[in-house]
């Protein structure tokens, strides 16, 4: 059910309580009711005064800008394991049996992504009563979008973080750690769910999911590659099936190209659920202040986790472990020190 909207909703701060209006130039219209089909970026839209439509035509550049990016890496991808499939079967029939079997592989991703990532953070679902604060929170965040509210799970565990899981905004989850809400006060706590929500809204956990599996899969099948030119040859030496060279070269690179890929795409899908959230809540320093303690926190309290879901939660869980660090290429999420800068950014003109 789509929230309706009043006249000056009140957003909780560290001091205090300011209305929307007063933050940041946002009004809603009191007589407006949403229609059921209408979209969160509707919403947006419509509730936006005059002068908040000056930086509306560069936020609509940046959101198509990351969502053209996402889809060209996401092809680079397809492509790759299309050439591995040529390489394989020898020809064109290589290409459309491996890309059955990465549909395949994406279909159960969709509908287990979200149990197998909970089960791997160890979370447990928690009742308005067992965790009041931490839905709260998640109500008036999600009263500021159209989306419906989402499952809310507790992780035991002191180092702050938090992910958002689901298929779709009808089967979502927000997770949050105990240590999140230890460190945080109500109003960077809401700029961080309101992050966690911008996955949900932007399909980020889809996206995820089937890169995941794309990325997969090329590793794979470049094992494979590299086992059948180890101990048979790629068949009969008649075939004219390419260059051996090529073949050890592509088993080796591709594979890595399909990783410095996925984390591309993961860095990109931060990014833009950062500006999904400082558009929602209207307040982009919440969210900068949130990050700036997160990454200390998180620096602090390592969080042990399998390093194929690390990208999941809002800073890397693995970034202070011995070894851990990474060039730009091989990281999970954008540098923190961007982050912050982009949302303080938006803060200066206004979202």
């Amino acid at each position: 059910m789509l929230p309706r909207l009043g006249g000056s909703a009140l957003i909780g701060t560290g001091a205090g309580t300011c209305s929307r209006t007063e933050r940041s130039g946002y009004q809603a219209s009191a007589a407006f009711t949403p229609r059921p089909h209408m979209r969160s970026n509707d919403l947006v839209t419509l509730t936006m005064t005059p002068e908040d439509s000056g930086n509306a035509d560069k936020r609509g550049t940046d959101q198509m800008g990351a969502t053209a990016k996402t889809l060209l890496l996401m092809g680079v991808l397809t492509g790759v394991l299309a050439g591995l499939g040529y390489l394989f079967l020898g020809g064109w029939p290589g290409v459309i049996v491996f890309l059955v079997i990465a549909g395949a592989f994406n279909i159960f991703a969709y509908w287990k992504s979200d149990s197998l990532a909970l089960r791997m953070a160890g979370a447990r679902e928690v009742s308005p009563e067992e965790a009041p604060r931490l839905h709260r929170a998640v109500d008036e965040v999600t009263a500021m979008t159209a989306l419906p509210k989402p499952k809310v799970y507790i992780v035991d565990n002191p180092s702050p973080n938090a992910f958002a899981t689901g298929r779709n905004p009808q089967h979502a989850v927000v997770a949050a750690t105990t240590g999140i809400l230890q460190l945080l006060d109500d109003r960077e706590l809401k700029g961080v769910i309101a992050h966690e929500l911008g996955h949900v809204g932007n399909r980020d956990i889809l996206i995820g999911a089937i890169v995941a599996v794309f990325a997969g899969a090329i590793g794979m099948i470049a094992q494979v590659l590299g086992f059948r030119m180890m101990f048979g040859g790629f068949g009969n030496r008649d075939d004219e099936n390419g260059n051996p060279l090529l073949m050890l070269v592509a088993i080796i690179l591709l594979p890595i190209a399909a990783t410095v890929v996925q984390l591309a795409i993961s860095r990109t899908r931060e990014y833009e659920a950062d500006r999904t959230g400082a558009k929602t809540t209207h307040d982009p320093d919440a969210l900068a202040d949130a990050l700036a303690k997160l990454e200390q926190g998180a620096a602090q309290r390592p969080m042990q986790v399998n390093p194929a879901a690390a990208h999941m939660y809002i800073v890397n869980p693995l970034a202070a472990l011995k070894g851990a660090q990474f060039s730009g290429l091989f990281s999970t999420h954008p540098p923190m020190e961007e982050r912050i800068a982009r949302l303080r950014q938006m803060a200066r003109t206004g979202v």
